[in-house]
C-alpha cells in the first residue's frame, strides 16, 4: 500500500497526487494556509447571509429557480434539499478509482479558500477519503455543464450522513454506518454549502488524468509492438531515420519513430524488403506507425496541458474572489475538458485501427512475405490467430463508434436555463472504454508479432525483441505451435501490456524509451 501523503493548498493539485489519491492509499493532509483561506472566504459568506439582499447560491434557490429569495430559517433545509434532489444518478455503480478522483479534485477546490464552504466540510471530505469510505456513484446522471452535478451530489449525500457508501472492504452499507465506524460526523450543511459540493467539472477532469497516465504507457507500448510487426513482416528501418523525421517536425512523430528504432537496434530481419519478393516500401500500417502514434502523442500533450489548467483552476458558481466579491460565473461548463476527452478518443480509436491492420497482414499468406498462414501451426488442421483478429476487428469497430464526440451532442435543461451543456462526463465515460480495448488491440498485435519474429528461423531478431520474447512467455502467453485454447493466452497478453512489463523489457536493453 503506497501511504504517501498529499497535502492540499490553495493552489491546485498535481496530476500524480490525483492518482496517488484516486488508485493507491494515499493520505491527504489539508494545509494550514488552505484552511485559513477557507475561514476567510466562509466569514465573507456568513456576512452576505446576514444581510437582507439575496445573494445567489446564499439564500436564493438554484438554477431556474434562483428567483426565490430563501429565508434564514430555511437555508439548512435548502443545501440539503438541493443535494437530496440532485442525487439522482442511475445505472451501474462506477469505479472506485473514478469516485476518489471526483472527491479529492472537488477537495482540491473546496481548499482553495474561492467557494465559500466552512473548515469542516473541507476536513469533513478528507476524513472519508483517508477512512477508504466510497460513495456510491452512479453511470448517468452528469450532463457535464454546472459541473457534474448528480455524480458529486452523491459524494455530497455520504458527507451528510445518508444514502449508500463503500467500505475498505468493498462491501456497500448506509454512508451513516460507515461514517460512525470510522469516528467521522455528518456535516449539517448551511448557506452556499451543498451548492459548492457539487457545482464541478472534477469527475470527468478525474478520468481525464487517469486516461492520460493509461495513454502515454499504451502509445509507448504501440511503438513496441509496431516494431515488432516491422521486424515479423521482415521490413525496413530506414524510414525511421531521425533526419527524415526532423523535416517534418511533429515531437510525437520524432519520439516515436526513436522508440522504434531503438527497439530495432541490431536485428538481423530488418532489411530485407528486397530479398525474395522485393518490395519498394512497406505498408502504410508499418511505414507510416510513428506519424499516427506520434500525432496521438501530440494530442495526448495537448490534453496535458488542458488538465494542468483545469488542475489550477477553482471551478464553483458563485465564487468568493480575492477582493471578496461574491460574483456568479459560467466556469463550471466542462467544454474544455471534454473536447480533449473527445479528441483522445479519436486518436486512440485511429491507433488501435492501424496495429489491427499491421495484424491482418501478420496473418495473411499474400502479404506476410513469406510467414504460415494465420501464423497457425499445421494450416488447414489449425486455425492459429485468425479469431484472435475478428476480436480484435470487434474491440477497433466499437473503438470507432466510442470515437464520436459526445461534446457535440449538447441537450438543454433546467427549463432552458441549462440550455448548452458539455456532455463531458459521457465524454469520459466512453473514452475509459476506448482505452482499455486500445491495451486489449494491442496485446493481440503482441501475440501476433512475437509468434511472427519467432517463426523467421534463422534469421536473429533485435536484443530488446528477445528480451520481450522471454518475458511474454514467462508471463503465460505461449509460442508457435498447434491450436489451443486461445483466450488465456490474450487475456495473459491482456495483462502483461498493462502491467507495464512489456516497456520494463524493452527497457532493460535499450535504456529509458520516450
Amino acid at each position: 500500500m503506497d501511504m504517501h501523503s498529499v497535502v492540499v493548498g490553495t493552489s491546485g493539485t498535481t496530476a500524480d497526487d490525483v492518482i496517488a489519491v484516486a488508485r493507491g492509499a494515499a493520505r491527504i493532509e489539508v494545509s494550514e494556509a488552505a484552511l485559513d483561506a477557507v475561514s476567510a472566504s466562509r466569514q465573507v459568506i456568513d456576512d452576505l447571509a446576514a444581510k437582507p439582499e439575496p445573494v445567489y447560491g446564499v439564500s436564493t434557490g438554484f438554477g431556474a429557480l434562483a428567483v426565490r429569495h430563501i429565508s434564514p430559517e430555511l437555508r439548512a433545509q435548502l443545501q440539503r434539499n438541493i443535494v437530496r434532489s440532485h442525487a439522482a444518478g442511475m445505472g451501474a455503480p462506477v469505479e472506485r478509482e473514478v469516485v476518489r478522483a471526483l472527491m479529492f479534485l472537488r477537495l482540491k477546490t473546496l481548499a482553495s479558500g474561492r467557494t465559500g464552504v466552512r473548515p469542516v466540510v473541507v476536513g469533513t471530505m478528507a476524513a472519508i477519503l483517508n477512512a477508504g469510505i466510497t460513495p456510491v456513484v452512479h453511470e448517468y446522471g452528469s450532463l457535464g455543464c454546472s459541473g457534474d452535478l448528480a455524480p458529486l451530489s452523491h459524494c455530497a449525500l455520504t458527507l451528510m450522513g445518508e444514502g449508500e457508501a463503500e467500505g475498505p472492504d468493498g462491501a456497500v452499507r448506509p454512508a451513516a454506518e460507515l461514517l460512525a465506524e470510522h469516528g467521522i460526523e455528518p456535516v449539517e450543511l448551511r448557506e452556499k454549502e451543498g451548492l459548492a459540493l457539487l457545482n464541478g467539472t472534477d469527475g470527468m477532469l478525474g478520468m481525464l488524468i487517469m486516461a492520460c497516465a493509461d495513454l502515454a504507457r499504451l502509445f509507448t507500448v504501440a511503438d513496441v509492438t509496431a516494431a515488432l510487426s516491422l521486424e515479423a513482416l521482415l521490413g525496413t528501418d530506414r524510414v525511421l531515420a531521425p533526419e527524415l523525421h526532423a523535416i517534418r517536425p511533429h515531437p510525437g512523430q520524432a519520439a516515436s519513430a526513436a522508440n522504434m528504432l531503438r527497439v530495432l537496434e541490431g536485428s538481423g530481419l530488418t532489411g530485407h524488403h528486397q530479398d525474395d519478393a522485393p518490395r519498394v516500401q512497406d505498408a502504410y500500417s508499418i511505414r507510416c506507425a510513428p506519424q499516427v502514434a506520434g500525432a496521438g502523442r501530440d494530442t495526448l500533450a495537448h490534453a496535458r496541458l488542458v488538465a494542468d489548467r483545469e488542475l489550477a483552476s477553482a471551478v464553483d458558481n458563485p465564487v468568493v474572489l480575492p477582493d471578496g466579491r461574491v460574483e456568479s460565473n459560467g466556469n463550471f461548463h466542462g467544454a474544455p475538458v471534454a473536447y480533449v476527452l473527445d479528441f483522445l478518443a479519436i486518436a486512440a480509436a485511429d491507433l488501435a485501427s492501424i496495429a489491427e491492420r499491421r495484424t491482418d497482414r501478420l496473418l495473411d499468406k499474400n502479404r506476410s512475405h513469406g510467414l504460415p498462414p494465420f501464423l497457425a501451426g499445421d494450416p488447414g488442421v489449425d486455425s492459429g490467430l485468425m479469431i484472435a483478429q475478428y476480436t480484435q476487428a470487434a474491440l477497433v469497430s466499437e473503438m470507432k463508434r466510442l470515437a464520436v464526440p459526445a461534446s457535440v451532442d449538447s441537450i438543454p435543461s433546467s427549463a432552458m436555463q441549462e440550455d448548452h451543456v458539455s456532455m463531458g462526463w459521457s465524454a469520459a465515460r466512453k473514452l475509459r472504454t476506448a482505452v482499455d480495448n486500445l491495451a486489449r488491440v494491442l496485446a493481440v498485435e503482441l501475440v501476433a508479432a512475437t509468434r511472427g519474429v519467432e517463426l523467421r528461423e534463422g534469421l536473429e531478431p533485435a536484443p530488446a525483441s528477445r528480451a520481450v520474447l522471454a518475458a511474454v512467455r514467462r508471463a503465460g502467453v505461449e509460442g508457435p505451435g498447434g491450436d489451443r485454447y486461445l483466450a488465456p493466452d490474450l487475456a495473459a497478453a491482456d495483462a502483461f501490456v498493462r502491467s507495464g512489463k512489456l516497456i520494463e523489457a524493452v527497457e532493460s536493453v535499450t535504456g529509458r524509451l520516450d
